[in-house]
């Protein structure tokens, strides 16, 4: 029985042209001001050491900083001082009304339904755990956090390592073979797989590419997910 459901949101609960066509280009925008205004600040301040270390970048050049962000922005880097800045950024986006977060209509009735009937809903995203929870808090659906129990980020470890599944089961503290995974990223899907949950690969794009060989649930939007289909 599933008792939990674990989602992405890039490509699974919200189309990925929201996030590479309208957040990562405001956050391209307005991340030299940001940097340059924030220096002092103490969470913007322990987010450039983390750049200078893994960018081999001198601490004192703000604008080499500045310049291996923006960098990482244009290469789609899932970086945890990058994902934490952009959090920050993209909060006074949200909080102005610069933009509200796209959710595909058939995950929010979904996701909404399996709260109601007492499953427990967590995210699992690239995106910094203050990111997701303005994602879900200024959606076109309004506010959807109070569906969710539980954030996991890249600070709980990469996407496509079994060890951060097993984590996050440890830390919600259900078994695995009661979590189901959703994610656009076969990757993603057999790492979770790996660590012993349930997994389903949500192709929005209409492919079924490999749907013979996947051991993962293979499904168009959130309506045909079976919560009883076992691997």
């Amino acid at each position: 029985m599933i008792r939990v459901i674990l989602t992405d949101i890039e490509g699974t609960t919200s189309d990925i042209h929201f996030v590479h066509n309208v957040l990562f280009p405001y956050a391209a925008k307005k991340l030299p001001y940001f940097v340059r205004a924030h220096t002092s600040d103490s969470a913007v301040a322990v987010c450039l050491d983390q750049v200078a270390e893994l960018g081999h970048v001198s601490r004192d050049d703000i604008e080499a900083l500045i310049a291996t962000l923006l960098n990482w922005i244009a290469e789609d880097k899932k970086i945890t001082p990058l994902k934490t800045l952009q959090g920050m950024i993209w909060k006074t986006g949200y909080e102005t009304g610069a933009f509200k977060a796209h959710v595909y209509p058939d995950a929010t009735r979904l996701l909404q339904q399996w709260h109601q009937h007492g499953l427990a809903l967590y995210v699992y995203s690239s995106g910094s755990i203050a990111a997701q929870k303005l994602f879900f808090g200024y959606s076109e659906a309004g506010d959807l956090t109070p569906i969710f129990s539980g954030y996991f980020d890249t600070t709980t470890g990469p996407k496509r390592e079994q060890q951060s599944y097993s984590a996050i089961q440890q830390a919600i503290g259900i078994p695995a073979s009661e979590i189901l995974f959703l994610s656009d990223i076969v990757e993603e899907l057999d790492a979770a797989s790996a660590a012993g949950m349930q997994t389903a690969w949500l192709q929005r794009d209409g492919s079924q590419a490999l749907i013979e060989k996947t051991p993962h649930q293979c499904v168009r939007d959130f309506s045909e997910l079976s919560l009883n289909k076992t691997r």
